[in-house]
């Protein structure tokens, strides 16, 4: 169930478009949810969510945007 009372954030670089991965804290979790579909939200730990911030700084989901459309 969408919590409305979380503050949301999103990356400065995304401020401007419609298409943004907005980030939240909730307690011991951390809520996510993309712009265009509010209604949807997943929640991580801390953990869950500090391993995926190290991975994406590293690299390792680079090549999940530099792939050319079908």
């Amino acid at each position: 169930m969408p919590r409305p009372e979380l503050q949301w954030i999103k990356a400065a670089s995304s401020a401007n478009a419609n298409a943004c991965v907005e980030l939240a804290p909730h307690g011991a979790m951390i809520a996510v949810r993309n712009s265009k579909d509010p209604g949807t939200q997943l929640f991580y730990t801390h953990a869950e969510m500090a391993a995926f911030l190290e991975a994406a700084k590293r690299g390792e989901f680079d090549h999940l945007i530099n792939v050319s459309p079908q």
